[in-house]
């Protein structure tokens, strides 16, 4: 894919930590050269354009079709910025983390946002591979300021200060030409792979279905379940309300939970933590052990269940000994019950016919919303705990060969990406000569049915609140 590449014959020292050696020929400028200030405002009527950390700059309605969430942008927008094609715009309380990139439309985003216009000498496109690199994203955080790290900040007159690297615009249109190339292959690679997961994750999710609902017996005797989406269910089945099998359907906590932060003492999940099957360890907050003992109602222990309540409405986990006697923020808990096995239980509820109850149940405008009373409400079908154990067995012993594919096409698409990321990187701080190549490259016209950059977030959210990284969500703030 990237045959025939070679690093520049003559390097010089760019004297800039995050660009490090640069060939000898490019320039190394600080931004306030490459780039002028655009305030442009007064255009309310114009689309609005949002800056994501995943894609840079997309159209508004791309980031909220197929979601729940709707547009929170202020009715006056009289006083949001006008953006331009070629136009950069980034996020100043997420520049840090990549929000920033060059716009392929003409629109308007918040006054809390910076849009920076490239002088004559410079490709737009080339700048938007520069500035969202993970090297200019630690440049960026280097020179953002704030009390925390969801306050940082990277205003105008730090961006402007920042030293780039420009290479002559002849050989910037030459990178952009390989860059779009190879980053379309790629984009295709990586379709095809996530497609592949889609497939084989309908395989499992069939299989679980199944399995929850018939057993693993295909003679057996069927009785109704008295629920739709349920249907029927083996005769000698007990079907019981969750509030009959558990002992304490309950909450975490819910108001204010900032408030009690620390920066060390008792894990706190929230729903980031909380993927289908198991608990993410990353971006864990902290509470004090008073704070925890004052709300002992949702402490967590080994064995009980995890709920997301908001957002993915119904994405369950179970308490592993690491998080015996952590606490939780936001979540539903489900205790430990005597008649049915956690595992049992878990495999239920990520079922398709529990995320159908969900839905049904769930409430909100905007996130789904799912409750404590809903939750204990929902009918779970459930054989003796020795058949449990069977099914469990049964099923793992199914999926076992559908799991391995799937995460061996995730680990590919995963590499994909890291190649991806490295080599632009690579690329544009001029490691790596792409003249050759890109003259050798055919003109290509693109499809009138490309699709749009694939979604690739990491369910990596910002905040408590937001359960995708790509939310268009800073603070408004003052123009100084």
């Amino acid at each position: 894919m990237t045959t025939g590449l070679r690093p520049y014959l003559a390097m010089k020292d760019s004297g800039v930590p995050w660009l490090g050696k640069v060939p000898q020929h490019w320039s190394v400028l600080p931004n306030r050269a490459i780039f002028t200030e655009s305030k442009q405002c007064d255009r309310p009527h114009e689309r609005m354009l949002s800056v994501t950390i995943t894609k840079g700059v997309i159209r508004q309605k791309a980031l909220l079709a197929g979601t729940s969430k709707k547009d929170s942008s202020n009715l006056d927008k009289s006083a949001y910025k006008l953006v331009q094609p070629g136009d950069i715009a980034y996020n100043k309380m997420r520049a840090w983390q990549g929000a920033v990139g060059a716009s392929e439309h003409r629109g308007i985003v918040s006054p809390a946002y910076v849009v920076q216009r490239p002088r004559a000498s410079a490709n737009s496109r080339y700048l938007h591979y520069l500035l969202r690199t993970p090297a200019f994203a630690k440049e960026a955080e280097r020179w953002s300021y704030g009390i925390t790290s969801d306050m940082w900040s990277l205003r105008p007159e730090h961006f402007k200060m920042i030293y780039a690297v420009l290479p002559p615009l002849q050989e910037q249109n030459a990178i952009v030409r390989y860059l779009d190339h190879f980053d379309r292959r790629i984009r295709r690679y990586i379709r095809a792979k996530q497609k592949l997961i889609k497939l084989l994750e309908e395989q499992k999710q069939a299989i679980i279905r199944r399995a929850v609902t018939r057993g693993l017996d295909p003679n057996v005797r069927l009785k109704p379940s008295g629920v739709e989406w349920l249907g029927d269910v083996p005769e000698h089945w007990e079907v019981k309300p969750l509030k009959h099998l558990a002992p304490q359907v309950t909450v975490g906590i819910v108001i204010q939970p900032a408030r009690l932060y620390v920066d060390h003492g008792v894990p706190c999940l929230r729903s980031l933590n909380i993927s289908e099957g198991f608990i993410r360890p990353e971006n864990l907050v902290f509470i004090s052990r008073e704070s925890n003992t004052e709300h002992r109602k949702s402490q967590l222990f080994a064995g009980d269940l995890v709920i997301v309540r908001t957002g993915h409405a119904g994405v369950a986990a179970i308490v592993t000994p690491e998080f015996d006697g952590a606490n939780c923020i936001d979540l539903l808990i489900v205790r430990r019950s005597d008649e049915v096995l956690s595992e049992y239980l878990l495999m239920y509820m990520n079922s398709w016919p529990a995320r159908a109850d969900v839905q049904f149940r769930s409430v909100g405008a905007i996130q789904a919303h799912y409750n404590t009373t809903t939750l204990a409400n929902l009918v779970v079908p459930f054989p003796s705990l020795s058949e449990q154990r069977m099914l469990l067995d049964g099923v793992e012993e199914r999926l076992g060969s559908l799991t391995a594919l799937v995460k061996a096409a995730q680990q590919e698409a995963s590499l994909l990406r890291e190649y991806r990321t490295r080599l632009i990187a690579d690329v544009v701080t001029g490691k790596l000569d792409v003249r050759e190549a890109a003259a050798r490259l055919l003109d290509e016209v693109e499809e009138a049915d490309e699709p749009e950059p694939l979604d690739e977030t990491d369910t990596q959210p910002d905040d408590d609140e937001a359960a995708d990284n790509d939310i268009d969500s800073a603070p408004e703030e003052s123009e100084e």
